[in-house]
């Protein structure tokens, strides 16, 4: 059965791979490039569903593995589902549980079955299938979701690497199958998972196989799971460049400036991390110079904004000696201000590279850009 698109392709760059579109989603239209802020939870930390809806984000994330275990997705599905859960209107994304069960590497046993694990919370034993990933993210009623994959880390050898792609390959078949026969009115769109790690002919064979099932998107593992930025960029050119142009591609786990340029300019439409968050509440700030440690003590007395050319709420009302003061004592206001910064930063920052596609200059833009920006906190 052939695969409702859910794609629209916009503007092509003529210097590079970047590209504008459109996710036609149940929960409304989403302008890509997206980054999607991570709400592990169902909750981003430290910032609230209005303030979402302020900066302007049309989709975010949710976490399989950590809803199954709580509060249980028949839970969420009496709620009628994420959106019912906890008022949401936008769209969210649900990954399968995967990374997660990957990180948990000495608690789980895969096999051709699914993945045995043992959960973080409380030490109980579980089972998760392909069927049981799509059955928790059916509940949850997400827009889209992912199937169950195999996640290998950075320098692991090609035997341990083909393993894992013949695993997410038969998953992903198993999902597809599986949603199919149970979807009912569920409009979730499920996307496939491109492995191979740091090989290139496993990156084409799951390329291909995952490509013949025809599922509505495509997202590329195994990536940003350790190595060196510049073999991060090499595969993920290498890997873009095989899949279809007609359907989004979605790299997870990216969420700095310098990663997102890397994956727009090689044609990616999609990404998340929890970077910008995760580092606001340790005190880090996004910038246009870069990010700054508000930490140090020259920000005592700077009653200047976070970012002089950022335009958003926290930049317009609060300095950096404040933001200081607040971090210093421990305050929840700080990890709300700075996580709301963070977002907003980035979200208006996509916007910007959205525009510069639009009109032919993106490759100029990243070269300005990354002129003045420097990667590690500083002044």
């Amino acid at each position: 059965m052939a695969s409702k698109s859910i794609f629209i392709l916009g503007t092509e760059d003529p210097k590079s791979a970047a590209r504008t579109g459109v996710l036609d989603l149940p929960h409304g239209r989403v302008k890509t490039p997206v980054f999607m802020p991570v709400g592990t939870n169902a909750t981003v930390k430290a910032v609230s569903k209005d303030s979402l809806n302020e900066i302007g984000f049309e989709i975010i994330l949710a976490n399989t593995y950590h809803l199954y275990l709580r509060p249980g997705h028949e839970l969420i599905a009496e709620a009628g589902g994420l959106h019912g859960f906890t008022g949401w209107k936008g769209n969210f994304l649900t990954d399968s549980g995967g990374f997660q069960v990957f990180s948990l590497a000495p608690f789980r046993k895969i096999s051709e079955e699914g993945v045995k694990f043992q959960s973080h919370i409380d030490g109980s034993r579980h089972m998760l299938t392909p069927e049981l990933a799509v059955d928790i993210q059916s509940a949850l009623r997400s827009d889209i979701f992912m199937q169950l994959d195999v996640c290998t880390s950075w320098g692991v050898d090609e035997t341990e690497a083909l393993r894992a792609l013949k695993h997410t390959t038969a998953w992903a078949h198993r999902s597809k199958l599986h949603w199919e026969k149970t979807k009912g009115d569920f409009e979730g769109s499920l996307f496939g998972i491109v492995q191979g790690n740091f090989f290139k002919e496993l990156r084409i064979r799951s390329a291909e196989e995952i490509e013949t099932l025809d599922l509505p998107g495509i997202a590329i593992g195994g990536l940003s799971v350790g190595e060196p930025f510049p073999v991060f960029e090499e595969y993920l050119a290498f890997t873009a460049a095989l899949l279809p142009k007609e359907k989004p591609r979605y790299v997870m786990g990216i969420g700095t400036p310098e990663y997102i340029l890397a994956a727009v300019e090689h044609g990616i439409d999609m990404f998340d991390c929890v970077y910008p968050t995760r580092t606001a509440r340790n005190g880090l700030l996004f910038t246009a110079v870069g990010p700054i440690s508000i930490k140090q003590a020259q920000y005592t007395k700077d009653f200047g904004p976070p970012d002089h050319e950022c335009s958003c709420t926290v930049c317009k009302e609060y300095s950096r000696a404040y933001l200081r003061h607040l971090y210093r004592n421990k305050e929840i206001l700080f990890s709300m201000l700075a996580s709301y910064h963070n977002l907003a930063f980035l979200h208006e920052f996509v916007h910007k590279i959205r525009y510069s596609i639009e009109e032919g200059r993106f490759t100029e833009f990243k070269y300005d850009f990354l002129q003045k920006y420097r990667p590690k906190a500083g002044a």
